[in-house]
């Protein structure tokens, strides 16, 4: 009877799975609706996790500001500048970097070539981990580097105290962008939104209980931020290392060591595209430092873009999707599907953006007393909720054509693009409207809005235009150039879901 059950769990999954194919690669004649929907369940096999886990990140910075924020508003301004400016300054570095294995996991996996996943992470965890090294400097010095930018003296003077802490944060994001990246491109990173539940709801109560029932202030929270941090890096690994991946990891290898220098190149390009998306807002909130009532500025300019930056975690949930629909497709060698999934993952987050968009707009001073009492800085936070809702609403489609960039491996060419969309566009508009035309912060937002929307228009019609046949040959080209290994492809299962997995267990241990 368990035989039984097994073959037929099999069959059904192997059934599916070659529905799919045909479906996507247009070899039968269905209905467009019925296309969209199977390709939506593979989007969200993806973004569900991808998006849960990137909020509950997120929301690890945000119950730590909003503790922080009833602190005071000097603690505030100091934790909102290490995290806005010196953290999402490494977290560019770091992520981009990462993202590299995206694109050579998604198209290796894409192309059957299982057994080379589990070395792709290994590099990548070597190349990731000497560039934290490099960080650590920044982390050490952010009192006078913040001094020579301009900030106020005892903001700087507390960012400092505060980016110690920031030390072990670093190396968690080793850990944690690769695990991801690597269990993403397998449609497993579920296991990854569990262990994030499981450590924000800790988060929460280890801040009350350390900074306000023991009244241990900012250290208190510092701690229970480091805890939050590490937790869910643990669950990736002992699922990775105990057998949640047997087809793409067989255990350590030296051929972890070959190579490195070509990866070490992938991973800057891709390093430097995604610190340019990200270090945007940093210059914001930089620039905001040096203008009038620079306090009040910066608490309500960082409270906005933690907003925007809880809907840009769901636009990055869209983007890991992304990245893997489209290596996947072009490492299998469909490119018809490939272009398919761009329109439909595109199409899903812009609607999530414009409903958003609706949403902020009209709740506006009220978003403001969920991170402080300061009814300055909630009459600020007000006066820009609408360049926050517009902010919204570009961030639902930008996030997502980067992620067919990564996919795709056009780091280096989009790297450009963002270098000057953003740098040359967008910034110097920016600092005309806010310095000499008097507009402040909102000049300097209303600049770099243009940057993005610039940005956005060019990626659309980058995407249009490529030819996607040859980005199969392209991806082939370069799954096989990094397949040095002998091994055998696993001969078991790949697509069992974690459920007809169980149930196959169940079945073997009944018999």
């Amino acid at each position: 009877m368990g035989e039984e059950i097994k073959k037929s769990l099999l069959a059904k999954e192997t059934s599916v799975g070659e529905e799919e194919t045909r479906i996507i690669d247009g070899n039968e004649e269905l209905s467009l609706k019925r296309k969209v929907w199977i390709e939506t369940k593979k989007i969200w096999v993806v973004a569900g996790p991808a998006t849960f886990t990137r909020v509950a990140t997120f929301g690890t910075n945000v119950i730590s500001q909003a503790f922080i924020g009833h602190i005071g508003s000097t603690q505030l301004a100091a934790f909102s500048l290490v995290f806005t400016v010196l953290v999402r300054f490494a977290n560019g570095i770091l992520l981009g970097m990462a993202s590299a294995l995206g694109t050579l996991c998604g198209q290796s996996y894409g192309a059957k070539q299982y057994h080379m996943l589990g070395i792709h992470l290994q590099r990548s965890w070597i190349v990731v981990f000497v560039g934290t090294l490099f960080l650590i400097p920044l982390c050490v010095f952010t009192t006078p580097i913040l001094e020579a930018l301009g900030q106020e003296e005892n903001i700087s003077k507390f960012a400092g105290y505060i980016s110690l802490w920031v030390i072990p944060v670093l190396f968690a994001f080793v850990v944690s962008f690769t695990c991801q990246m690597y269990l993403q491109t397998q449609s497993k990173n579920i296991i990854v939104a569990y262990v994030s539940a499981i450590s924000i709801g800790i988060h929460i109560f280890l801040c009350w209980l350390l900074s306000v029932k023991f009244k241990f202030g900012v250290p208190g929270v510092m701690v229970s931020t480091l805890i939050s941090y590490w937790l869910p890096n643990l669950g990736q690994l002992l699922f990775i290392l105990c057998g949640g991946c047997p087809e793409t990891w067989t255990g350590f290898s030296m051929l972890a060591f070959t190579d490195l220098w070509d990866v070490l190149k992938l991973s800057l390009s891709s390093g430097v595209m995604l610190c340019l998306e990200l270090w945007y807002n940093t210059i914001l909130v930089l620039l905001t430092g040096n203008m009038e009532n620079a306090e009040v500025s910066i608490d309500a300019l960082s409270i906005c873009l933690n907003i925007a930056g809880w809907e840009m975690m769901i636009s990055l949930g869209f983007m890991a999707s992304a990245s893997v629909r489209v290596s996947n497709e072009l490492g299998r060698g469909s490119s018809k599907a490939a272009k398919f999934s761009i329109v439909v993952i595109v199409s899903i987050s812009v609607v999530i953006g414009l409903v958003l968009f609706v949403l902020f707009l009209f709740l506006r001073e009220q978003l403001a007393y969920i991170f402080t009492n300061d009814e300055a800085v909630a009459k600020m936070v007000a006066e820009l909720s609408p360049l926050l809702a517009f902010s919204i609403l570009l961030n639902s489609v930008q996030p997502v054509l980067s992620g067919v960039a990564l996919g795709a491996g056009w780091q280096k060419y989009v790297a450009y693009v963002n270098l000057a969309c953003y740098y040359i566009i967008g910034i110097p508009v920016g600092v005309v409207l806010g310095y000499p035309l008097k507009m402040q912060v909102k000049g300097v937002w209303i600049g770099m809005l243009f940057g993005t929307l610039v940005q956005t228009i060019v990626l659309i019609i980058l995407s249009y235009k490529t030819d996607w046949d040859k980005q199969v040959q392209i991806a082939r080209s370069r799954v096989s150039r990094w397949d040095r290994t002998n091994n055998k492809e696993s001969k078991k299962p790949s697509s069992l879901s974690s459920l007809n997995f169980l149930l196959l267990e169940l079945c073997e241990w009944s018999m």
